[in-house]
């Protein structure tokens, strides 16, 4: 299957590199050299996966994510980040990112990470993830959001993925292994991140993510997701 990629690198040979890379792969690639391109493209048309940069000209990657996330919560994003930026993961994956990769990546690293946020575009038609109740939430996972009362709490791909997971096995414990085999296929991503990913929905689920009543840490091993008796479908 042919998937429409956006690629924005204001590197031209790193941009190159990529691009050739994924169309190899069977993939349709547009790019962009820089952040005014990108948002210009992306008025547009539509993609299937975002692989943006996040130190550009004009626009930077990480404001290019939080245009795309106030219209669009399906879309995967892939974030290029530098080294250095430490900063700049945590607050992609805050504003809604959904993997990133650090410069610099060989590309079997990086056409992996593509591959797992492409598999996840491929299968979500054919199985909706469905609404339920969490307490006081009204959780929408196919329309990757967090009601309470009028409140909204926008979540990405990855965390919906995460948070339809912990739904399907309430009450049971979640380890981090299963994480990174269901939600990210296996790839060679760290615990951190999955830890990470769940700091990021706690924030979104709990009152008070420091006392948390919902998703909960088993120390050692994973996560569970808590549902009091009213809210068991």
């Amino acid at each position: 299957m042919t998937f429409q990629i956006l690629l924005v690198e204001d590197d031209r040979a790193i941009r190159t590199v990529l691009r050739d890379a994924l169309q190899n792969d069977g993939h349709d690639v547009t790019t962009a050299a820089d952040g005014d391109e990108a948002l210009a493209v992306l008025r547009a048309r539509t993609f299937d996966l975002l692989v943006l940069d996040v130190l550009l000209p004009g626009p930077s990657g990480l404001e290019i994510l939080q245009v795309v996330r106030k219209k669009d919560q399906r879309t995967p994003v892939l974030l290029l980040t530098a080294r250095s930026s430490e900063g700049d993961k945590v607050l992609g994956l805050e504003l809604g990112a959904d993997d990133y990769v650090t410069k610099p990546f060989s590309l079997r690293e990086l056409r992996t990470r593509v591959r797992v946020l492409l598999r996840r575009v491929d299968r979500s038609p054919a199985q909706p993830a469905g609404r339920f109740r969490l307490g006081p939430l009204d959780v929408d996972l196919d329309a990757y959001e967090v009601r309470r009362g009028r409140a909204v709490q926008r979540l990405s791909p990855t965390e919906t993925a995460m948070l339809a997971l912990l739904w399907q096995e309430r009450g049971r414990v979640v380890d981090r292994a299963r994480f990174l085999r269901e939600v990210w296929g296996g790839s060679s991503i760290s615990n951190r991140t999955v830890d990470t990913h769940l700091l990021h929905l706690r924030q979104k689920l709990e009152v008070d993510p420091k006392e948390p009543v919902h998703l909960l840490t088993v120390h050692g091993v994973g996560y569970r997701l808590a549902v009091a008796d009213e809210d068991r479908p």
